[in-house]
């Protein structure tokens, strides 16, 4: 999967998508994008082709981006196109349930945003949703490249909504508090942020005493030696010929280190992953001089012939260079207060259908329970009409219930004199046999 780096090259696509560790069993960092899987795996099964492999080692940029490339994947092998239809074909079919999740969402149909629904479907042609095409790979290619540009933008848009909420967040507590208790935590806070502060000088990111620290502390080589060529591909880890972000980033961390423990209260994680990436990008700004996200080792030793690589200017860690203003926390502030008030008359709205529910309810119950009454009093108003008729009485379900026969009073007084006398009777002497002798 070496050549996906060059794919890289040509793209102008981030390598945390397509460069491959040497190790294939290890993780690979997620691009954030909601399609990286299905990216990924249209990858690896590309790479099995060898026509397609062969053709995109003689591709340009200009070969992809307008989408020439994308027509050779009509000469790859039937089983490469017939498991590109299948992926194709599960990515839809994700897609579908996400939307439908999306949809059936409380109050979902009337508040979602089509067209954040139709963007869903920009990395693929939704029109013909049973077979990988040239128009498939070559939408895949356009919106990545897109997507991945913008990606470090929304990362800094995050960070500074983080921040500016943290913020909302310690004055709101401050707010809470008595005049004493107020002081005393301020004095505390303050504290935190000047121990903070107090940390080891930070190397400007790419400059000559930033990689001779790497290459003593993490590479534990003599910093006399220092040689930026060896020092380029030990740190190549894929060996690919080229540094990739993710590889770039690695180099950070011993500086990173100086600033924030995870183990201190005042030391925020999620500041010193912004700091990596502003590291990132200023290395990237100063050596990657055609612009495709990628160092290689041409740029990497032309950098380190610049006036800035023996001589930068100091490095300004973000406890020094504020990320939002006053005027942006105050907008900020202002568009939480809205949110909560609209939650508010959500909640009110939802409590006066609750008991709009509840009382429906109680008039159901109190409409059950008449209907139930009338019916009992109607089947004891048709027994009595019945048992007045001398008809037999009604069953649960108005069906006739007979009963066995019985004798009437007076039958049973008439026939009890005769009992005895037929008693008497059977308790007479037997009569003598007659014709016998007289004796006298």
């Amino acid at each position: 999967m070496k050549w996906i780096s060059g794919w890289l090259l040509l793209l102008s696509i981030s390598v945390e998508v397509w460069s491959v560790p040497i190790d294939r069993n290890a993780a690979q960092q997620d691009t954030g994008l909601y399609y990286d899987r299905y990216l990924r795996e249209v990858i690896e099964v590309l790479e099995t082709d060898p026509h397609f492999r062969e053709k995109l080692q003689t591709a340009n940029t200009e070969d992809i981006k307008n989408g020439r490339l994308s027509k050779e994947l009509d000469l790859v092998s039937h089983h490469v196109r017939t498991r590109l239809d299948e992926l194709k074909r599960q990515e839809v079919s994700r897609l579908r349930m996400l939307l439908k999740a999306k949809l059936d969402k409380p109050n979902g149909s009337l508040q979602m945003d089509h067209a954040s629904l139709l963007k869903q479907f920009e990395h693929l042609d939704p029109h013909n949703q049973n077979t990988f095409e040239a128009k498939d790979l070559e939408l895949l290619i356009s919106t990545a490249t897109k997507d991945l540009e913008n990606y470090d933008a929304e990362r800094h848009e995050e960070f500074k909504r983080y921040e500016m909420l943290k913020e909302h967040e310690r004055r709101e507590y401050l707010k809470s508090l008595d005049q004493e208790k107020r002081e005393k935590e301020e004095k505390r806070m303050q504290e935190l942020k000047e121990k903070h502060r107090q940390h080891p000088k930070v190397n400007a990111p790419g400059s000559v005493d930033q990689l001779r620290e790497v290459w003593e502390e993490t590479d534990g080589l003599d910093p006399q030696e220092f040689n930026p060529k060896t020092f380029f591909k030990l740190h190549d880890t894929n060996e690919d010929g080229v540094l990739d972000e993710q590889e770039l980033e690695a180099l950070f961390t011993k500086e990173l280190e100086k600033v924030y423990d995870p183990k201190n209260e005042e030391d925020d994680m999620m500041e010193m992953e912004e700091e990596r990436l502003r590291m990132r990008e200023h290395v990237m700004k100063n050596v990657d001089a055609n612009k495709d996200r990628l160092v290689s080792l041409e740029e990497f030793l032309k950098s380190t012939e610049k006036k800035e690589f023996s001589n930068p200017k100091e490095w300004e860690t973000l406890e020094n260079k504020p990320v939002y203003t006053e005027e942006e926390l105050q907008r900020f502030e202002a568009e939480l207060r809205d949110k909560e008030e609209e939650l508010k008359r959500r909640a009110e709205t939802l409590l006066q259908e609750q008991e709009l529910l509840r009382e429906r309810g109680k008039a159901l119950e109190a409409q059950r329970r008449e209907y139930q009454q009338a019916v009992l009093e109607m089947s004891q108003r048709q027994k009595e009409q019945q048992a007045v008729d001398g008809q037999p009485p009604a069953g649960p379900n108005g069906e006739l219930q007979f009963q066995p026969q019985t004798q009437k009073p007076e039958d049973k007084e008439a026939k009890a004199p005769a009992e005895p006398e037929a008693e008497a009777q059977n308790n007479l002497p037997a009569e003598p046999p007659q014709n016998l002798p007289l004796h006298t």
